[in-house]
């Protein structure tokens, strides 16, 4: 009988994992006036046999709240709530990271609170519209070019959301470097035109993106810090320009000096972008010695497959986790997977289409 690379423990830095199936990051806009609340702390606690669950996107700032009832970690109040979330899911033996997404100028002000502002690299208006409970569809705004002060400001954001993270309980934290946020918008040429020393360059673009790793590790550990990046990524108006394979070399290489626990890669062709290139995931996992998370449309096989290749070390599932509270347990046991997934709720607020999954059997 086969054994699984996927249910064996696993080191990621300092977090010892009981199995290498980590849940994915996943928006559900449960967070009523951004608060981490008990419904949240049931969420994440049903899934809790997750070797590691990886938080959906939360902001390090007001000026990050891009999306409707995002959570934040950057008052009191929000790090109250989130203990009961890490409390959930540490009772029941699991672990659990939080990411910290900056939205940069995917955001419209109807969805921040007063006093906040739309920042990004530069002033470059993304195609597109986002919902505002408000509003509800609206387009995006031009957003603020961030100004060398405000880097500095943003920089200092992330870095005590981090240490807030671990005084709520986490385990560690993850850099949301992907799906088009703050971060990947220093990475490109199409939405970084800057002139100064974050600009132009491969190296001067990254330049953003890898010192607020190295000071977020500095905060907290490296062995506690990881990233999740997107190269090939289309999400959130992020066009392709004929760098990003040497930009992801350089990144990762980077990234690898400064010796954090783990990348996270994600190729989003599952559900309709352009796949990664075989090549890329190489140059990233030849460069970084540390552990590499690869998501994206996984099957236990497929699964399996990739962490045996040597490509990845552990693999990601994120949708089969909202409708299959149990996953780990039914891909352990190949029992069938509940293919009830009612999209219309994804972020709906209230517990329907969120903690009313039934586990296999019930």
């Amino acid at each position: 009988m086969k054994t699984f690379k996927l249910f064996e423990p696993l080191k990621i830095g300092s977090i010892s994992l009981a199995n290498s199936i980590v849940m994915a990051p996943m928006t559900r806009s449960r967070a009523t006036g951004n608060i981490p609340n008990d419904l949240m702390a049931t969420y994440y606690g049903q899934r809790a046999a997750a070797g590691l669950i990886i938080t959906e996107g939360t902001s390090p700032s007001p000026n990050g709240l891009g999306y409707a009832r995002i959570p934040g970690i950057y008052s009191k109040e929000q790090v109250e709530g989130w203990k009961k979330v890490t409390k959930a899911v540490h009772d029941k033996d699991g672990k659990i990271v939080i990411q910290l997404m900056h939205t940069g100028r995917i955001s419209h002000q109807a969805n921040m609170p007063a006093g906040s502002k739309i920042l990004s690299a530069s002033a470059v208006k993304p195609a597109g519209q986002m919902w505002t409970d408000s509003a509800q569809m609206q387009d995006f705004p031009v957003p603020n070019a961030m100004t060398a002060e405000e880097l500095v400001s943003t920089k200092a954001e992330f870095v005590t959301a981090a240490k807030n993270a671990i005084e709520a309980g986490f385990d560690g934290v993850e850099l949301h470097g992907a799906n088009g946020y703050l971060l990947e918008q220093f990475l490109s040429p199409i939405s970084n035109v800057r002139t100064d020393e974050y600009g132009g360059s491969i190296e001067k673009r990254s330049k953003f993106v890898l010192e607020v790793a190295e000071a977020v590790a500095a905060a907290i550990g490296k062995d506690k810090t990881g990233i999740r990046l997107s190269p090939y990524g289309v999400a959130s108006d992020m066009p392709h320009y004929p760098e990003i394979d040497a930009e992801y070399d350089y990144l990762s290489r980077k990234l690898n000096d400064l010796g954090i626990a783990y990348i996270h890669l994600v190729d989003h062709s599952a559900i309709g972008a352009p796949a990664v290139p075989i090549e890329i995931k190489q140059k990233i996992r030849s460069n970084f010695k540390n552990t590499i998370i690869a998501c994206g449309g996984f099957s236990k096989d497929t699964a399996e497959a990739a962490i045996e290749s040597g490509l990845a070390n552990a693999t990601a599932f994120g949708r089969p986790f909202i409708n299959n509270p149990d996953l780990v347990e039914r891909l352990k046991k190949d029992e069938a997977l509940s293919q009830d997934l009612k999209m219309d709720l994804f972020y709906t607020p209230g517990e329907h289409g969120y903690t009313d999954y039934p586990v296999f059997g019930a």
